[in-house]
């Protein structure tokens, strides 16, 4: 039997599962609201064409209206001015949308610090308990955020100073993005980087550093909390749009279970 018959019966068996780790996307999906003078993405909305009517008897469809960063989705390097020369997301080669992927959780230490940065050092005890990072593979930053995405205004977490949520500290993302072998990093939140990042030197870490060294964002992810810590395989899947800064994206994961 060959190695792709294995896994289509191990699918078919239930002892690899597939677990979507993709945000439903409505109009109710938060979305990123920056300050002024700062333009924004719209919202995701549906305009429906027909559905069993006279503008088309026997068919439903619409028109979708959308950001490329709304909901779940991908971030490619073109999308930060660091990365400006680098791949739009028509460009990722296929292979590089199939990777394994490891878990960090630090959703215990968010839920007591809405603001709280990944460290280097975090990244190094997680290494020195569960091996190296995945050698052009996906680390996911689990923070429990994506238990708020019911909701735009707890999960943009924003007061008079900002938005409060989750992220990586500045030494953290060019240490990923310079020194590891890492193709990207997956979060819950609305963004790569913390909410307060804007304030950070230089702003947004996670874009400029992760995005201008050719690698890639994935972002708004949920159930990362039945993923293992290490073993699955992750498989993004973005939209080829060409010229596009990133694409709203199917993350689905294939983990291997007790048979």
């Amino acid at each position: 039997m060959t190695l792709l018959a294995q896994l289509a019966e191990a699918v078919a068996a239930g002892t690899v599962e597939v677990l979507d780790l993709t945000a439903p996307l409505s109009s109710e999906t938060p979305i990123l609201n920056l300050p002024a003078p700062f333009s924004n993405t719209v919202p995701f909305e549906l305009r429906e064409i027909s559905r069993y009517d006279e503008r088309g008897p026997a068919w439903y469809w619409n028109d979708i209206v959308t950001g490329e960063h709304v909901g779940t989705h991908f971030d490619a390097p073109v999308h930060w001015i660091t990365g400006r020369d680098g791949e739009d997301v028509s460009r990722v080669a296929p292979r590089r949308l199939v990777a394994p992927a490891v878990v960090l959780d630090a959703s215990d230490r968010a839920a007591q610090d809405p603001d709280h940065l990944l460290q280097i050092d975090d990244v190094r005890e997680w290494e020195a308990e569960h091996g190296p990072l995945p050698d052009g593979g996906w680390l996911l930053y689990r923070t429990g955020w994506d238990a708020r995405s019911g909701d735009q205004a707890a999960f943009l977490n924003a007061d008079e100073t900002g938005p409060h949520s989750p992220g990586i500290s500045v030494d953290c993302a060019k240490w990923l993005a310079e020194q590891t072998p890492l193709i990207g990093v997956g979060v819950e939140t609305v963004g790569t980087d913390a909410g307060a990042a804007h304030g950070f030197d230089p702003p947004f870490p996670c874009h400029s550093f992760l995005l201008g060294a050719g690698k890639y964002g994935l972002t708004q992810l949920r159930n990362l909390d039945r993923l293992p810590t290490r073993g699955a395989v992750l498989i993004a899947a973005p939209l080829p749009i060409v010229g596009g800064s990133g694409s709203p994206a199917r993350v689905l994961a294939l983990v291997e279970r007790e048979g």
